[in-house]
């Protein structure tokens, strides 16, 4: 169909049997996506993907525009916002897509700043997608109709179901325990390793921050630390005081981020690096930040291990910090330890060329999926 756009439809394995259930006919979204959904059209198609598997599992053509109704469907959420849709291709979770296995044919794959960019493009929906990508999405499911493919798959992932809830303040996440894996408790050996890792990714952004043209401010109590022969106090642009530009309170937290890069009197960026600590305290200091400081307009990043990604974007949904005004979600982005390794060597030659508008390229979004 000429001009038929293509959007991303999340569902978990418990949401997707609840709209068989229904009739197939229904799809519906959250109240905060009604302006999406008005955009989409009949005759588009919505690419039913299972959260938590990571899998394709269906195709959905739209045959009645946007709507609203209470109608009960789901059992865990009403997604009000609804479009009319006809099953177009349909999978089992067993012989659904697997969306690694579409790495070659997806553009968000090719380029992808970080191993774990590319699940940017599954944390809400709906959500238009390239033209090309809806295409290679439906082709792939069309072939695995055709000729089916089982693959094993995880049932708890399957099962597994978001603990979005309505609280009196709103919707707010409740992290699963059951989505993490069990931390084992920290050894010596483990806590010196994290601690030379946190004072890498320390070196690391203050270096670049530095040979961006920016001056940089380290942690107060790191002061005197160093990483790979050069001690943090010998960057040529490190500053040994911040701008009294807030009240005091806000001044003593600003002083414990651990990494800063300023222009002028203005903080243009703010690091908290999670290796050596839960990753609450990061949060807490980011939290109050916002919290004295409302209006502030600082870009804030959560730095952290690959394996603490999930971690990190989990607890920063929390009731604690989602209902803050702005929520912490909207204002801070998670960078990984491997994207910032991979870019060293990549930028080398043009650091002193980037703006800060760079991290947003190397970092992604803190908003939870939507399923």
């Amino acid at each position: 169909m000429a001009g038929r756009n293509h959007f991303i439809d999340l569902f978990t394995g418990f949401t997707w049997d609840e709209f068989k259930k229904a009739g197939g006919n229904i799809s519906g979204f959250r109240e905060s996506r009604w302006k999406s959904v008005q955009r989409i059209k009949k005759g588009d198609y919505l690419l039913c993907y299972l959260t938590g598997v990571s899998r394709f599992i269906g195709i959905l053509e739209v045959v009645k525009e946007a709507f609203k109704d209470e109608k009960v469907i789901w059992s865990d959420e009403n997604f009000p916002c609804r479009l009319g849709v006809k099953i177009v291709f349909e999978l089992s979770p067993e012989t659904a897509v697997p969306v690694h296995e579409m790495r070659d044919k997806l553009s968000f794959f090719k380029d992808s700043p970080s191993p774990v960019a590319w699940t940017g493009h599954f944390r809400g929906s709906p959500a238009l997608w390239k033209q090309e990508d809806g295409v290679a999405v439906v082709s792939a499911i069309q072939e695995a109709s055709k000729n089916p493919v089982s693959r094993p798959v995880d049932p708890k992932k399957l099962a597994r179901r978001p603990r979005a809830i309505q609280a009196k303040i709103g919707s707010v996440f409740i992290p699963d325990e059951a989505d993490e894996p069990p931390e084992d408790a920290p050894t010596a050996k483990s806590q010196d390793k994290s601690f030379r890792e946190h004072t890498e990714i320390q070196h690391i952004l203050l270096r670049l921050g530095n040979d961006m043209g920016f001056d940089v401010w380290v942690a107060r109590n790191d002061k005197n630390k160093g990483f790979n022969g050069e001690n943090f106090s010998d960057i040529p642009r490190i500053k040994n005081t911040l701008p009294l530009q807030f009240d005091d309170a806000t001044n003593r937290t600003i002083e414990l981020i651990d990494v800063l890069w300023l222009k002028g009197n203005a903080i243009v960026a703010a690091f908290e690096i999670e290796s050596t600590t839960s990753i609450y305290s990061g949060l807490l200091r980011m939290s109050d930040l916002i919290t004295m400081q409302p209006n502030l307009n600082i870009p804030l990043y959560l730095v952290a291990p690959d394996e603490k990604r999930n971690k990190v974007i989990s607890e920063i949904n929390r009731p604690t910090f989602s209902k803050l005004v702005p929520p912490l979600y909207e204002i801070c982005r998670f960078i990984s330890f491997s994207t910032l390794h991979e870019e060293l060597p990549r930028i080398k030659t043009i650091i002193r060329y980037l703006k800060p508008e760079y991290l947003e390229e190397i970092s992604e979004s803190c908003e939870i999926e939507e399923a």
